[in-house]
């Protein structure tokens, strides 16, 4: 007899490291029929059936079960309920289908099982192993079904027609059961879901595919749905049949692919996974790809749910899209949750994460991937359950919880998204129906080379469907801002990582992964459509061609644009770190890497990434890059950070550069908040940083100078691009309406006294209004305390100019005092 699984066997669990798990809820339990009987409530908590029993072991589990049930959940019928019985003749299950259902190979058991009309009656046929005896109910009549063996019952009963409503008696050693006949239900998927699902098209995914709690012609079930097209036969197991899926194999729906079954009675709460039969016969236990809810890792079994949540960010939602993202400030704190504070919940990170960026004036977080991941240690980058938030820190529901007061907070919420690859757990979506179905099945356009992982077939449009209507199932189901789509350049080209030979060219002979192109910009499309206020921004460490370009607009090369709103600006973020980590005495001779990035500034939409991969992996943190003894560090990560704010570009800062922690993050333990702590002596040090950042955000908002025009030429203006000697460099930001700011970055550790740089001569006075090296934030006080007048010394192109002061290892923001010359 096949091996039953549970959530636990050791062919689902690859080994990995031990992960903490946050305390999850024991959801409410349904009454059940005795298949649906379990020895306790165990959704979200990882305790599943125990190894595969024989029939002996299983039939004496359902006795245990069904005793209990009996007792608290008031389903059990007595022997003697009144109705009328009459007795029928026999009508087996034809050996064929007979051979087939016992083998998980049947593609239709709703054509042999349920109710069906003959010249003699209606032949009533059901699938109960380990049931002692199985009657039909319909109405005040009761028919007993002849035992056929193997777990099959079958009679004729003299009617003229199929009932339209009709119960199964099911009687156990030591409990009874009344309940609707599984097979006795016309599908609960519809032509129209069916025809969007070939074409590829269907946006709301998630709606058509996965387990659905509904009521299906008037009871209350669930609808179990999954795409398999290779599969000989897909039965649907759980604790509720004891992972034993005999008796309950799924239809195949025409040509589509798509297999279904409505189980009634079965609700909220219940763990399932799908059995597949492969083409080679052999079976295999999956975790639902369209699961709304999976157990806490490393338990990987999949959960039936549906959302209670009631969303209270209607006023976000409504004037989040009132001005186009890159004319608004964006300003973002990018978060690892699991680590951020260990051991919180989303309920209780609702409680605490808000109020922190809110302080520091943040205008958006960041949420490393938040869809399940079996291995913590991934950060969430490979995942298994794209429809899921990780059940690490609570339900979906507790997820909406947290988005929903990050909203209420006005803090808007960015999630990294992961379509480039996902893992080859046995149990997820590797080869899911026995042969490659999400991966390409060239193995070496499969194989991702860095990690070892699985690159998605893009070009098979259902591939491509699931991965778009993930895109917009997070906007539209979890209220997601926008998406930061990870590792583009790995998806856009088909030598990435992989030498001469283990490539092949696309069909114009070059290296462009041309279905990656026609995803991506089928993604973006749908999302904006679908979605507005939203926003995506690319990963993508390459010179592609308009990645923030519109679709329909063709590039040089021959292609439209991506479509993404953002992107990353990984050239800028290298060569500013480079130059920062040299001495400063050394610096005049790399000053072109902190130019270099205004050649191509106006080439995208950028953001300004110092993101978790910049202080992992010995790379160290953000102030341990800077060179010198301690205070020279603070001063250099102070001045960056401001160099930083005011560069063209939005920003992203990691989690514990704000108050410059000094150790590499890591995922085992988050942020150093001891620093923090007012009972270290070097507390001051790390707060005047945070402060710093607090200050940096609030001039930022404050001013449209400097995200107004982020992405026009004319909102810049260098004063002094080529003072390497002196390690200076100063820049004019502009508003709409052509208002100034002046930013000057000095990276060396002297004071320069009457330092002359020329300004715009419409402008009286200039106030100094923030100062990277002002006491409050740790530095030397040195400052531009009293209104600046410019004089007619002409000087870097103005005929007008001022005479500085400028700190050591700082930057100046400087604006027009009030009135104008």
């Amino acid at each position: 007899m096949t091996r039953r699984p549970t959530s636990r066997t050791p062919s689902d669990q690859p080994e990995r490291e031990p992960e903490s798990t946050a305390p999850q809820p024991d959801p409410a339990r349904p009454t059940r029929t005795p298949e649906a009987a379990t020895s306790a409530g165990t959704a979200g908590t990882g305790k599943t059936t125990g190894k595969a029993k024989t029939r002996k072991t299983a039939r004496t589990a359902a006795k245990k079960t069904a005793r209990k049930s009996a007792r608290t959940a008031g389903a059990a019928v007595p022997a003697n309920s009144g109705k009328a019985t009459r007795t029928a003749a026999s009508a087996p299950v034809p050996d064929a289908d007979r051979t087939q259902l016992l083998a998980g190979t049947h593609h239709d058991p709703h054509a042999v099982l349920g109710a069906h009309l003959t010249a003699d009656g209606v032949a009533f046929r059901a699938l109960r192993p380990y049931a002692r005896a199985v009657a039909v109910v319909v109405g005040d009549l009761r028919a007993e079904l002849l035992d056929d063996g193997d777990g099959f019952f079958s009679a004729v009963v003299p009617l003229r027609a199929v009932p339209e409503a009709y119960r199964l008696h099911v009687a156990y050693d030591e409990a009874e059961w009344e309940i609707p006949d599984a097979y006795g239900f016309l599908p609960a998927l519809g032509e129209f879901d069916l025809h969007l699902l070939g074409e590829g098209r269907h946006e709301r995914l998630w709606d058509a595919l996965g387990a659905r709690p509904m009521t299906h012609q008037g009871v209350r079930g669930t609808r179990f749905t999954v795409w398999a097209p290779n599969a000989r036969g897909v039965r649907v197991v759980g604790n509720f049949n004891f992972w034993d899926g005999v008796g309950f194999p799924m239809r195949s729906l025409g040509g589509s692919g798509v297999w279904e079954l409505f189980v009634p009675g079965l609700d909220v709460g219940e763990l399932y996974k799908f059995q597949i039969t492969r083409p080679d016969g052999g079976m295999t236990f999956r975790a639902d790809p369209l699961a709304r809810r999976t157990e806490v890792p490393p338990a990987n079994s999949s959960v039936v749910d549906e959302s209670a949540y009631v969303w209270g960010d209607e006023e976000w939602l409504r004037r989040r899209g009132a001005t186009p993202v890159h004319e608004a400030p964006l300003s973002v704190y990018e978060v690892h949750l699991p680590s951020w504070r260990p051991g919180l919940t989303y309920r209780q990170l609702a409680d605490q994460l808000p109020a922190y960026i809110a302080d520091l004036g943040f205008t958006h977080v960041e949420l490393m991937p938040v869809a399940e991941h079996p291995f913590g240690g991934s950060w969430g980058y490979q995942v298994t359950g794209f429809y899921a938030p990780t059940a690490r820190l609570g339900t979906p529901d507790d997820f909406k919880h947290l988005v929903d007061a990050l909203h209420r907070a006005g803090i808007g919420v960015l999630m990294d998204w992961v379509p480039a690859h996902f893992p080859r757990d046995d149990w997820a979506l590797a080869e899911f129906d026995g042969r490659p179905l999400y991966e390409h099945e060239d193995p070496a356009r499969a194989a991702h080379p860095d990690w070892g992982t699985l690159e998605f077939d893009y070009g098979r449009k259902e591939v491509r469907n699931f991965l778009v209507a993930n895109a917009t199932y997070w906007c539209e189901e979890f209220h997601i801002d926008g998406l930061r789509v990870d590792a583009v350049a790995s998806m856009l080209y088909l030598d990435y990582s992989r030498e001469h030979g283990e490539w092949s060219p696309n069909e114009h002979g070059g290296r462009e992964n041309l279905d990656a192109v026609a995803f991506l910009q089928e993604m973006n499309a749908t999302v904006y459509r679908r979605c507005p206020g939203v926003v995506t921004i690319a990963e993508e460490s390459t010179a592609w061609d308009g990645v923030t370009r519109a679709t329909h607009h063709t590039g040089p090369g021959g292609f439209g644009g991506l479509g993404f709103g953002l992107k990353w600006n990984m050239g800028w973020m290298h060569d500013s770190l480079g130059y920062m980590s040299k001495d400063p005495v050394h610096r005049k001779h790399h000053h072109h890497e902190m130019t270099f990035s205004m050649v191509y500034a106006y080439s995208e939409n950028y953001v300004l990434p110092i993101s978790h991969d910049e202080v992992v992996h010995g790379k160290r943190a953000l102030v341990s890059k800077m060179p010198g003894d301690w205070w020279r560090q603070r001063a250099d990560h102070r001045a960056y950070l401001g160099f930083m704010w005011a560069h063209p570009g939005k920003q992203l800062l990691f989690m514990g550069q704000e108050f410059a922690q000094g150790a590499e993050w890591s995922e085992g333990h988050g942020p150093d908040w001891w620093l923090l702590d007012p009972a270290y002596g070097a507390e001051a040090d790390h707060r005047g940083v945070r402060d710093l950042v607090r200050d940096l955000n609030a001039r930022y908002r404050a001013v449209p100078a400097l995200w107004q025009r982020d992405t026009d030429p004319g909102g810049f203006a260098w004063v002094d691009g080529d003072a390497a000697e002196d390690n200076v460099f100063a820049f004019l930001r502009f508003d709409a309406q052509g208002a100034p700011l002046l930013a000057v970055s000095h990276f060396s550790p002297v004071v320069r006294r009457d330092y002359r740089l020329g300004v715009p001569e419409e402008y009286a006075a200039w106030q100094e209004v923030l100062n990277t090296d002002a006491a409050r934030y740790g530095g030397s006080d040195t400052l531009n305390a009293h209104t600046l007048k410019p004089d007619t010394t002409p000087s870097h192109g103005h005929p007008t100019s001022l005479r500085l002061t400028l700190p050591p290892l700082a930057t100046l923001w400087l604006r027009p005092a009030q009135g104008l010359s």
